[in-house]
């Protein structure tokens, strides 16, 4: 299998119709997919649904909880990341947690109702003593019965090996935006690099989770490219993590115009249409979300979210919360 980036030159075959296109059709060109995100608003979420029905339990979410095992002082330079070294925004640099501290931490999300628990680092990529820890951890959290996720940035040859046969059952790796628009927000890393982590992922037999960040700038065609580099990985990933820019006060992104909520709503329909197995999580930016906007997206297609009170970083609404807000929806966890 290959993963597949789409190109500068791509052409749109202006004759095709765009309803007509099947679910599972690769090679969605960002013309086709800028179209879907214009399209009447109501005809949007008819058609995501539409889709979301064909393929999930129309009710179901599925609860995520995320921690981070190991915080702050990364030397990227991502523009949204408050973890950055050389941003000041109060993080502070914390040592890697032990494992006993993450098994408690994942028995209390499975006993709030989470099904699968993520485990992130502050890394540009990890050593091998950092991925031996990490495989004792996963060994751990796999052995109460969860699903299994980590986020550790770009990783090795083999590495990705050694994660799979601890039991990893997905690797979190996000595009965060178009490539066009990638420089403005990432200098430390190249486009291609994610994609390399990818396909050693996905070589090693490990669910692909990837995703992207709305909200940061970008216009609606970056956007639309965005889900087409998504959508046309073959195969697309397994869960696609949609994050709203959470502004951090310190980082170069903190203060820019926000995204208006209906345009994150269009986002979540356009890679439930595109991507129609994945779960697709709304993540980031929860909490200042209304729960009306959350209901749009859970109407969009949206049949994920990370659950529990904090992400890696930033605040997310309290398990107490989104159980009201479940139950006021009528949906119930997967």
């Amino acid at each position: 299998m290959t993963l597949n980036s789409l190109t500068a030159q791509e052409k749109h075959d202006d004759s095709m119709n765009i309803s007509g296109k099947t679910q599972d059709t690769l090679n969605w060109s960002v013309t086709d997919i800028e179209a879907v995100l214009g399209a009447p608003f109501n005809d949007l979420l008819f058609r995501a649904q539409s889709v979301h029905r064909q393929y999930h339990d129309a009710n179901g979410v599925q609860l995520s909880t995320l921690i981070s095992v190991k915080t702050g002082g990364c030397p990227e330079d991502c523009g949204y990341c408050p973890q950055a070294a050389r941003y000041h925004t109060g993080v502070d640099n914390q040592a890697m947690l032990s494992t006993d501290e993450v098994v408690t931490a994942a028995m209390a999300a499975k006993e709030k109702g989470a099904s699968r628990f993520c485990m992130g680092a502050a890394w540009r990529g990890p050593k091998q003593r950092d991925i031996e820890k990490m495989t004792e951890m996963v060994r751990a959290v796999k052995a109460l019965g969860m699903e299994t996720c980590a986020t550790l940035g770009m990783l090795k040859s083999g590495q990705a090996q050694q994660l799979r046969e601890a039991g990893l059952d997905y690797y979190n790796h996000n595009l965060d935006t178009a490539p066009e628009f990638y420089e403005e927000i990432i200098t430390t890393r190249q486009y291609d690099d994610r994609l390399d982590t990818l396909q050693q992922v996905r070589d090693a037999g490990i669910n692909v989770c990837c995703g992207g960040i709305v909200g940061m700038g970008e216009t609606r065609r970056s956007r639309a490219g965005l889900i087409a580099q998504l959508a046309n990985l073959n195969p697309y990933p397994e869960s696609v993590p949609i994050n709203h820019l959470v502004q951090v006060r310190g980082t170069p992104l903190y203060g820019i115009d926000a995204l208006d909520p209906l345009e994150f709503v269009r986002t979540i329909a356009a890679a439930r249409i595109t991507m129609p197995k994945a779960m697709v999580r709304l993540s980031a930016g929860r909490q200042e979300m209304p729960e009306a906007v959350q209901a749009l997206c859970f109407l969009a297609g949206a049949n994920s979210i990370f659950y529990g009170d904090k992400l890696l970083t930033t605040a997310n609404p309290e398990a107490d919360r989104d159980q009201a807000l479940l139950s006021k929806l009528g949906l119930h966890a997967l």
